[in-house]
């Protein structure tokens, strides 16, 4: 038993290091493709960025600072209504990009062409943001926003966040130029097709297969904490021919991590398989708070 309690403890540790990893290259990637090719030539990104880019190009203070005070409200919101594990990764992705953006600064700037600037730096930009959400955070309060409104309205994240950018790459146009608003354009285009590049689409779901001996306990608790449905399959081992119980539910990107810790909280001998839902048929997909 004690065995069991170590492995399970170091797979536990394994899982932190890894998600906390990423995040940290993350945000040094992030940082570069901003400081060192967006920002120089007044191309900014959407969301919570591009706005806090703005500020900091009117008033002269900080990036860093914009991001940390603009993201305050949202994390709030974001640890209230999708969990605690999701508003710490987000504030240490935060934070960290909000140091390595003061760090890279200085640096010259890698081109002086915009075009270049958008195209090379959305893809290093949305490398390093895909590292920070495939590793279960996030650097912009406005997906935390499109998460919460996905509950409530017709729209998707996808879309909500379309709205929500249209509007932030419309106010790039009257500060910096109409010109330099396409750039942005061209720019978002690229970051949002490199983040589904590494983590394959931001408002993907997921159909997770559970097999356990704890199948009620596991099914309450992703019903009452989740506020998912999930259906109980029949199962045999092949092998042994031992009955089993089997769990099968459909989450979102967000609630992965959620959803491995609430199971290995029930039974550390479940065996979980997660594959990736391209399409889903059959009412809207809405979700409670996560807890």
């Amino acid at each position: 038993m004690e065995e069991k309690k170590k492995i399970v403890q170091h797979r536990t540790m394994s899982f932190y290091v890894k998600k906390y990893m990423m995040i940290f290259v993350g945000a040094i990637i992030a940082a570069i493709g901003l400081e060192l090719f967006l920002i120089p030539n007044n191309v900014i990104d959407g969301g919570v960025v591009g706005i806090s880019i703005m500020m900091s190009s009117i008033t002269g203070l900080s990036l860093g600072i914009f991001l940390v005070l603009l993201n305050l409200p949202f994390l709030y919101l974001g640890y209230a209504q999708i969990g605690k594990n999701f508003a710490i990764a987000t504030t240490i992705a935060i934070c960290l990009l909000s140091v390595w953006s003061a760090v890279f600064a200085p640096v010259p700037r890698v081109t002086d062409d915009p075009f270049l600037a958008a195209i090379f730096g959305g893809i290093i930009d949305g490398l390093g943001v895909g590292l920070i959400i495939r590793a279960g955070g996030s650097l912009d309060g406005t997906e935390i926003v499109a998460i919460i409104m996905d509950k409530k309205s017709v729209f998707s994240v996808g879309e909500v966040v379309m709205f929500i950018n249209l509007f932030i790459l419309s106010s790039a146009g009257l500060l910096y130029g109409w010109d330099k608003a396409m750039y942005s354009l061209v720019a978002y285009f690229v970051i949002s097709k490199m983040i589904d590049v590494v983590i394959k689409g931001l408002d993907e779901s997921y159909a997770v297969m559970i097999v356990t001996n704890e199948h009620d306990e596991i099914t309450s608790a992703l019903n009452d904490r989740l506020g998912r449905g999930v259906t109980l399959l029949h199962g045999a081992g092949g092998y042994t021919g031992e009955s089993k119980e089997v769990l099968y539910c459909v989450v979102t990107r967000l609630e992965v991590d959620k959803l491995k810790e609430i199971v290995l909280e029930k039974d550390e001998n479940a065996f979980v398989t997660i594959n990736a839902v391209h399409d889903i048929v059959g009412g809207r997909f809405k979700k409670k708070a996560i807890h």
